[in-house]
This record gives structure tokens, sequence and C-alpha cells, in this order.
């Protein structure tokens, strides 16, 4: 074979193979609900062909510009949650196995979320049946009374279960309040933090990882006080500065290393956008080298503000970890506003997850605390579930779980999505909102998966008036065309990690074995030999 064939036979498989690229899986969910969260197998599939003119709009997606790696999609687990939860596993067991996989299951092509990451209060929120800490009423800096179980048991119980569904699972430890004693109202509801007990709130939160690591809960992350600027006197809240915040991360931080905790991350801030130039800043500018990153919420501010932090801080984690819905309010505008903001708005402004408030409550959004004034309008949790053993899903579920199709791993053991750069262009660059990821494999000789996640939100032309975009999808040169209904669309196919050919060498030839998809699947095309005197 003379060097000339040996490039022709490259250039020719090189092309076949990005031809050879289809769309075979799509995730749709439209305004108008006739698509909820429903798989479609597209036949003939979408191909990846030869550039034409682009459509009313172009998503170029380029893999060699890549962000963050993803950690989940997920919400909070409150003691409200897991009460509802627990009651229904009472009531119908049945009916709660289908709702904790449909929530939770992340194997691949089944129709669940997969939903991984779970936010746990320590001690009381506005969530609960009582206020309680893990300690007793009176100062005890020893804390010779702390005692993990003084949180109800259907809490661990239902970590536990989503933990045999998903073994993914990554649960982010908050209190709501420190101790009354550490405060200076006396009581779990508002006040603010008292420096002199910095030490002992450090070695508060270790023994809280303590006990549910010892329940075989280890948590992913730790963040030492939820919304440190509010203070509410209705429900446990409590105003700590980022100086505070910083002398118990830096302790906790050497407490955690210590005592085998070390891959615990450790969490700023946990409060809203708006000052994201402010407070989560000024912690990382002081005490950056004992946290991983900061968490924000949705209450003020915009999106946006999370550039704000990580232009300051590139290096640093931002998770995205609390915000609820409204009972009452609109389905498709919140979904829209949601998958534009959090889902897709968050996440392109470099947060590793996103987080809705309760996981499940029942129709009126309760129970919550007795007293509190927190979610006057109703709070809407992910699932409602109600008395006599039903549940439905919410517009938050159906947004959590399209964003979480495109990251979650495609094979067992194997890594996160990592968003990559995306591009949208042409006369309708407006109507779309887009992420774009790449999965690796457990198998590096297989496939890397690419997905995107899609907000049409082109409604309201000249009044109400949802009209789909016709769009094509660029990838390393080649072509897809797929027109985007209103509302959220997740869509992925499978590559080779890198130009048309893996091979293995020997001494006197090199092997390459060509791949392509076929129906959604890697499977081989070709394998020649290339002898080192043809080139």
């Amino acid at each position: 074979m003379t060097s000339f064939r040996v490039y022709i036979l490259l250039l020719t498989f090189f092309f076949w193979s990005v031809g050879a690229q289809e769309i075979w899986d799509i995730w749709q969910t439209t305004w108008s609900r006739s698509k909820l969260f429903t798989y479609q197998k597209v036949s003939p599939p979408l191909e990846f062909g030869t550039p034409g003119s682009t459509q009313d709009a172009n998503i170029a997606v380029n893999e060699g510009t890549t962000y963050q790696t993803m950690s989940g999609f997920g919400g909070s687990l409150t003691d409200s949650a897991a009460k509802i939860l627990n009651n229904l596993k009472s009531t119908d067991s049945d009916s709660y196995w289908d709702l904790m996989y449909y929530l939770f299951d992340p194997v691949d092509g089944r129709n669940a979320a997969g939903l991984n990451y779970i936010r746990v209060n320590l001690g009381a929120s506005d969530f609960a049946d009582t206020r309680y800490t893990y300690v007793g009423a009176d100062v005890d800096t020893s804390l010779s009374t702390f005692n993990i179980n003084k949180a109800p048991s259907y809490l661990f119980s239902t970590l536990t279960d989503i933990k045999s569904i998903n073994s993914l699972i990554k649960i982010h430890l908050i209190p709501w309040s420190p101790p009354g004693w550490m405060k200076s109202s006396g009581s779990m509801n508002g006040g603010s933090f008292l420096s002199t007990y910095s030490s002992t709130y450090a070695n508060y939160l270790l023994k809280s990882v303590q006990g549910f690591s010892g329940k075989g809960l280890t948590p992913y992350a730790i963040s030492i006080q939820n919304e440190p600027e509010n203070s509410n006197p209705t429900y446990p809240t409590c105003t700590m500065t980022y100086s505070q915040e910083g002398e118990i991360g830096k302790t906790l931080r050497g407490l955690l290393n210590n005592n085998g905790f070390s891959a615990v991350k450790l969490i700023g801030y946990d409060h809203n956008w708006n000052d994201a130039g402010g407070y989560p800043s000024n912690l990382m500018r002081d005490y950056g080298s004992y946290f991983a990153g900061v968490a924000f919420h949705c209450y003020s501010g915009s999106v946006s503000d999370q550039a704000t932090f990580h232009n300051s801080y590139p290096d640093k984690e931002i998770y995205f970890t609390e915000c609820t819905g409204t009972i009452g309010s609109d389905w498709w505008s919140d979904i829209k506003w949601q998958t534009a903001n959090l889902y897709i708005g968050a996440v392109n402004q470099n947060a590793r997850s996103v987080l809705m408030w309760n996981i499940a409550l029942d129709g009126n959004g309760e129970p919550r605390l007795p007293g509190t004034e927190s979610c006057g309008s109703g709070c809407r949790p992910i699932v409602n579930v109600n008395s006599d053993g039903s549940w439905s899903v919410n517009q938050e579920y159906y947004g959590l779980a399209e964003a979480s199709k495109a990251v979650v791993p495609r094979d067992t053991g194997g890594p996160w999505g990592q968003r990559i750069q995306t591009t949208v262009s042409g006369t309708y660059t407006w109507a779309l909102k887009v992420s774009g990821f790449v999965t690796k494999r457990a198998s590096s000789s297989d496939w890397p998966r690419y997905s995107l996640v899609v907000l049409n939100w082109r409604d309201s032309e000249g009044g109400w008036n949802p009209q789909p975009v016709a769009t094509t999808i660029t990838f390393r040169g080649a072509q897809a065309s797929y027109t985007f209904p209103v509302g959220v669309t997740t869509l992925w196919w499978y590559a080779a990690a890198s130009f048309a050919v893996n091979g293995t060498s020997t001494d006197e030839c090199t092997s390459h074995i060509v791949y392509a998809e076929h129906e959604g699947k890697q499977t081989t095309f070709e394998m020649f030999r290339v002898q080192k005197d043809d080139f």
C-alpha cells in the first residue's frame, strides 16, 4: 500500500465516520403538555452530514472548549419532605417505590430523572415538625449532649432508600441555625452568631458529618450556614458575617481533614445572587484556601451575578442549591423561567449543580414548622404527595429531569457530563437557550456521549403564538437538522473521542479499528493494518 493510498483510506474513513454520527435519542417536554419528559427514539435518525445552509437558528458545538464537570441535579430532603415520603411508604409501598424510582433512578435509558444531589438540613428548618438541634437547650461547649438521632428517623431511612436506588447520590449538609445558646437571640429563630462559639460550632458540624457517616450516608459537602444574611424571628435563621463563617470554616476544614473526611467539600455562602460580589467574594479572598467554593439561591439578584463571582475566583466551584416554585403559578411560565435561569442559565454561569427546594410536600405546601411565616403564598415541591397514596410531579420535575438526563454517567462507574461550548446564531438566536455537554465513558474505547439541553421560548410574537424553530446543529464540521418545538428538549449522539480511528501499535505495524454509530450504539465498521514502511 502506498503512502498516498493510506492517506486516501484514512480520509475516506474520517468523512464516513463523521457522517455516521446520528441523533437517535430525544427527551422532550412541550408547553402544551403533549409531551411530558417523553422519550422518542428517532427513526430514521438525524444524521450529521455535509454542511449546507443554516436554518432559522444554528447551534454550533465546540468540544474543544470545556468548562465545569457537573455534580448533578436534585432538591432538598427537608424533614417535611422525608415525612411526606415516609407516610407514602407506610400507606402504599408500591406507589412509594414507583415515585422514588421515577425521581432517582440513574440507569441509562430508564424513564426516570436520575436526580442525585440531595441537600439535607442539620436540625430544624422552616419545614420540620419542631425546632431542634443535635444538642441540649443549655450551654454545652463540650457537646456532651450531642445526639444525631434527635433528627427524625425517617430522614435517615428515606436517604437510605434513595441511596439504594441511586448510589451516585451526593448529600450536602447545611444547618438553618446553630443551637440557640450560640446566638444573640438565645433561640434558633432569628438572631446572629456569637463568635465566642466558633470552635465549638466547628466541632458540632464535624460531629454532624460523623453522625451521618455512621449511618452509611457520608456527605459530599457541608455548608456552615444557610442564608447567612437572613434573620427571621418566625423560623430557624441566623446572620453570620463572612469573617465568622471563614473562621468556623478554617477550624472545620482542619477537623474534617484530621478525622478522615478530607474529601468532604466545604461550601460557603449559600445565599442569594445579589451579593455575589460581596459576602462570597470576601469569604474567598480571606479564607479561600479552606473552601471548595460557594453556593447561590435565586430569591434576589439574577443568574448573571454568578459571573461576578466566577470572574474574580475562576478556580472556585459554584453550586446552585435553592429556588422554589409558588403554588398556583403558571405551569409553562415557570418551566420557561426556571430552565432559562437555572437548569440552563445557572449551569452556563458555571454552576455544578441545580437544586430546587422541597423534594416532596402535600398539595398545600405542608407540613411547615408551626408559626413560620416563610413561603407565604405556598412553596411548591418537586412532587405533590396525597394522603390517599397518589402523587403527581410538578413543573420543577420536568425541567430537572431534562437537564439531569444530559449529564448522568453513561456507564456504571463512568464520569459525569462536562459542559462544553455552544454558540447560537441565526434569525432566532434569541429564541433558543442551550447548554452542551460531553460525557466520557468508563472504557476509553467507547464513544463519549454529546448532549444538548435546548429551551425554545418563542411563544409570544404578536401575542400568544407558540412557534417551532427550525435549527441546524454543527459538530466537527458536519451538520444535522432538527425543528425544536416550544418547550425543553434534550438530545444526544455519540462520537469518537478523537478523529476516526483507535489504534494499537506493534514493532512492525499499527492496527486500526474504525467505529460507526448504529441505532445509538457504537459498532465496529472496519479494521485495517498500516505497515510502518507505508509511511
